[in-house]
């Protein structure tokens, strides 16, 4: 009898082996299915860096990536686990995945004929692969909003204990148990962890599918999706308003899905994006844009981030190079590049007292962020703010590297009038600190008169490399590239005495 049950049990246990192999072969055959899924993702950038965004793309990502004739949109293909890496551009403002691209869609002659087929595009589109971007997207925007509470809960503890008061060893195992998550979620926040990412987006995919569902109208608690279709259409041969696209296409949609209109409390944000002949159905992957990361405390005229990434990126700052704002208003810039270029020193100054509050505001929220998501206190970032004079920088001559700011257009700060004693003043003062051969300067303004006038009397210390033209709020605007020349730096007075006569 004993042999006979010795048998059973070798069986049984062969049986329970090989039952493990296959979950784990099927597992892992999931898990390889969405790790290698590729998806068209789409971006937009500020008008005029849609260059720099691509260039970026394909520096951390790796993917070839198509500048769109719409400005302001990029696209790049990515497999599904780079989707966190795609959260880490820092040039780019919203991003959404792409349904269906159709490059040269062919309009009815009337209205009501090119109406009719936005009640019935839907259908014809394939939504599968798009909507497991969605998913993942939504799990890992969970996973962070919970992470950050863990986190937040245990600095506190952290804190009390360090007043005498003992840790809750629940807090504790919650935070065990979201290893990974937290793992993953440094890597969304900081572009430098870059290692052990496949295995652990792999292993995130892996209990994304225990998630997933094949009633692709409900969420995981079985509550309807509500939606909203969002047009945006550019182009003069239009017979009609982006209003009515969005409507008649938003009802195929929630005929289509069933899912419940919502314009305000949307859990899924379909895109309908019209351009000449050019029509782009995607899913929204952004809440609210990216450039809103950094800034906490904002001015009448605050940067968005991802334009300053621009100007940043566009002066290549090399390690230990020393990159000031002498305008740097609430600290767009500067925050921006200590966070992307921490092997640089960054400082931010301006004439303003209420502005250089703001920036040591925001200074301040960035560091408690850090320190609560590191569960320890942080060591600070490469950068200083500094009240001083634009015209008479508080900076030894020749002591600067790169200078990048956002000078007053003379509409909401200062005027234009102002401008025309401003621009000169400044130019020369950058001239002194800049160092003469390598030192640069990346300049945004909208008064492209008056700075034109401005450089063309700094020839001898200043020349012009790039520009590139931006669009700020509807204001047509440039951003110019300058190269300190080689020339030491002459004051004023000196340059008069020299030119005095003898007599």
């Amino acid at each position: 009898m004993s042999d006979i049950r010795e048998t059973t049990n070798q069986l049984l246990d062969v049986n329970l082996l090989e039952n493990q192999r296959f979950v784990q072969m099927t597992e892992n055959d999931h898990r390889s299915e969405s790790e290698h899924l590729q998806v068209i993702i789409g971006a937009t950038v500020p008008t005029g860096f849609e260059q720099t965004a691509a260039d970026e793309v394909r520096e951390k990502l790796g993917s070839s990536c198509k500048i769109s004739k719409d400005r302001g949109k990029i696209y790049f293909d990515i497999s599904m686990d780079s989707l966190p890496q795609v959260h880490c551009l820092r040039s780019v403002d919203n991003l959404f995945v792409v349904v269906q691209d159709f490059k040269d869609y062919q309009f009815k002659e009337t209205k009501e004929e090119i109406l009719k087929d936005f009640e019935e595009l839907a259908g014809k589109l394939s939504w599968s692969d798009p909507l497991k971007v969605w998913k993942m997207n939504t799990n890992i925007k969970k996973k962070k909003m919970k992470y950050k509470k863990i986190n937040q809960n245990q600095n506190r503890k952290k804190i009390n204990n360090g007043q005498g008061e003992q840790i809750d060893e629940r807090n504790v195992k919650k935070v065990k148990n979201n290893a990974l998550e937290s793992h993953i979620l440094d890597y969304y926040e900081n572009p430098a962890i870059k290692e052990e990412v496949s295995t652990l987006v792999g292993d995130n995919l892996a209990s994304f599918k225990e998630d997933e569902t094949d009633e692709s109208s409900k969420e995981p608690d079985g509550q309807v999706l509500k939606f909203r279709v969002t047009c945006n259409r550019a182009g003069e041969k239009h017979c009609f308003t982006s209003n009515e696209a969005a409507r008649d296409f938003g009802g195929s949609v929630q005929d289509y899905f069933k899912w419940k209109a919502d314009m305000t409390n949307f859990d899924v944000e379909v895109l309908l994006n019209i351009h000449d002949n050019e029509i782009v159905v995607g899913i929204a992957l952004t809440e609210e844009s990216l450039h809103r990361r950094n800034i906490t405390h904002f001015g009448p005229t605050t940067l968005r981030s991802t334009l300053a990434y621009g100007m940043l990126r566009l002066c290549a700052p090399r390690p230990s190079d020393i990159i000031v704002d002498p305008m740097c208003g609430t600290g767009a810039i500067p925050i921006e590049g200590a966070t992307e270029w921490f092997n640089c020193y960054h400082i931010g100054g301006d004439n303003n007292p209420l502005a250089m509050n703001r920036a040591a505001n925001n200074i301040s929220s960035l560091l408690t962020k850090n320190q609560i998501k590191e569960c320890k206190p942080s060591w600070g970032l490469p950068i200083d703010a500094v009240q001083w004079d634009t015209c008479n920088l508080p900076l030894r001559t020749a002591s600067v590297d790169i200078i990048v700011t956002d000078m007053p257009f003379g509409k909401r700060m200062g005027s234009k009038k102002r401008n025309w004693n401003l621009y000169p003043a400044c130019l020369q003062e950058m001239s002194r600190v800049c160092r003469p051969g390598t030192g640069r300067a990346v300049l945004l303004t909208q008064d492209k008169k008056c700075f034109s006038k401005a450089l063309s009397g700094m020839g001898h210390v200043w020349r012009k490399v790039h520009t590139v033209w931006v669009n700020i709020g509807g204001l047509h605007a440039a951003v110019y590239l300058l190269k300190r020349t080689p020339q030491a730096y002459v004051h004023p007075a000196e340059q008069d005495e020299d030119h005095r006569s003898p007599w």
